[in-house]
C-alpha cells in the first residue's frame, strides 16, 4: 500500500502561518496524505520559531516540524525543546544542544523515520558536525526499524545538496533540500528509490523577499542594519512537495505543488 507524505515548505513570518491556517485542511483533503512534515525554521519573525507558533501549528494538523540554522533563535522554544517532541533540530548539532535531530512516528502499521540535517556551507553562526559522516551510520540505525526515512536538508548552497542528494540516496526514502525559500523545478527521484528537490520553496508571501517586507530587506542590504520587525502579506501561497513510497521504503513520485491563498484581510495582517 506504502505511504503518502505531505510535506510543507518553509513556514516564513505571520503570512506563513495563516497560510498553512488557510490552506492545509484543503490540501490535506486533496491529496489524502499519511503524514505532513513543515520546515518552520522562519515561522516566528521570519527567523526562528516559537514555542507558542509550534504548539499552533501542531494544533493545524503538522505532525512533525523541522528546522535549520535558525531553530534556536526563540529562547521559550529552546527552553523547553527537550519536552516537545514533534519539533526537530538538526541531527549534527552537537550532543549539549537540547532538543532531538530525528523522530519516528508511527502511521497505521508502518513507522516513518524524520530526520533533519544542517550543511555546512552558507552558515556563519552555526557550525554542524559533518552530515556526509553522519548521514549513513544514522541511516543505518533507523532502517532497522523502518525503511522509510525521510531527512530535511538545510543548506545554503545547491552544490551541497546535490552532492549530499546522491550521498543519500542508497541509504534513505527522501531528501527534501530547504533554507533558499525558492521553490526549484527540479524534482526526481533518484537511483530509482530516492526522491530528492534542491528547495521545496516557502510558505507565506511570495511578493516578497525570501517571505520578508520587501522594503526592510533593501534597507538591510543598504545600511548592514538588521530589520526582521515587518511582515510580508502579499499573495499568499503554501508550496512544498507530495511523496509517494512504496512497501519496500522506495520513492515512486515527488509532486511540487503551489497553493494559492491570496490575500489576508487587513484584520489578520495587525
Amino acid at each position: 500500500m506504502g505511504l503518502k507524505i505531505l510535506y510543507i515548505s518553509e513556514i516564513v513570518g505571520k503570512a506563513g502561518i495563516w497560510s498553512v491556517k488557510t490552506g492545509l485542511a484543503s490540501l490535506k483533503k486533496r491529496e489524502k496524505p499519511d503524514i505532513v512534515i513543515a520546515n518552520a525554521d522562519g515561522a516566528t519573525g521570519c527567523a526562528g520559531l516559537g514555542r507558542q507558533h509550534a504548539g499552533y501549528l501542531k494544533k493545524m494538523g503538522i505532525d512533525v516540524i523541522t528546522g535549520g540554522d535558525s531553530i534556536l533563535f526563540k529562547k521559550d522554544l529552546v527552553e523547553s525543546l527537550d519536552s516537545v517532541p514533534y519539533v526537530l533540530r538538526p541531527a549534527n548539532y552537537p550532543p549539549e544542544c537540547p532538543g532531538r535531530g530525528w523522530k519516528m512516528i508511527q502511521v497505521g502499521s508502518h513507522r516513518v523515520a524524520v530526520v533533519s540535517l544542517i550543511g555546512r556551507v552558507g552558515f556563519s553562526r552555526v557550525h554542524g558536525d559533518n552530515p556526509f559522516t553522519l548521514m549513513p551510520l544514522l541511516a543505518e540505525r533507523l532502517s532497522r526499524e523502518t525503511p522509510y526515512i525521510v531527512v530535511d536538508f538545510h543548506s545554503g548552497a545547491s552544490a551541497e545538496k546535490l552532492a549530499f542528494f546522491h550521498h543519500a540516496a542508497p541509504h534513505v526514502s527522501a531528501v527534501i533540500g530547504s533554507h533558499s525559500r525558492v521553490q526549484t523545478a527540479d524534482e526526481t527521484v533518484l537511483l530509482g528509490k530516492c526522491a530528492v528537490i534542491t528547495d521545496a520553496g516557502r510558505t507565506g508571501s511570495i511578493d516578497s523577499v525570501g517571505g520578508c517586507e520587501i522594503r526592510s530587506r533593501i534597507r538591510e542590504y543598504m545600511s548592514c542594519v538588521p530589520d526582521w520587525s515587518r511582515d510580508a502579506w502579499s499573495r499568499c501561497e503554501l508550496q512544498g512537495v507530495c511523496i509517494e513510497l512504496g512497501d519496500d521504503g522506495r520513492a515512486v513520485a515527488i509532486t511540487r505543488f503551489r497553493h494559492d491563498c491570496g490575500d489576508p484581510p487587513e484584520s489578520v495582517r495587525t
